[in-house]
């Protein structure tokens, strides 16, 4: 299972908001909500997180059994 609790820990490192994400990066509130419930996301939504977090996918992602 893909889960994105890392993303939330990155976010709040670096001063980052949902709603940074909606007005700033172009991610909707649909997106968000299953970023929250560990839905599936398209890639091109990964690399709207990584551009906008200056990050790496290892960071806001991680896999679990």
């Amino acid at each position: 299972m893909i889960v994105f609790d890392k993303l939330w820990i990155t976010m709040k490192n670096k001063g980052f908001s949902t709603y940074k994400l909606r007005e700033e990066c172009g991610i909707d509130s649909k997106t968000i909500r299953r970023l929250k419930a560990n839905e599936n996301i398209e890639t091109k939504t990964i690399d709207k997180l990584c551009l906008a977090l200056n990050c790496r996918v290892e960071d806001i992602i991680e896999y679990k059994k």
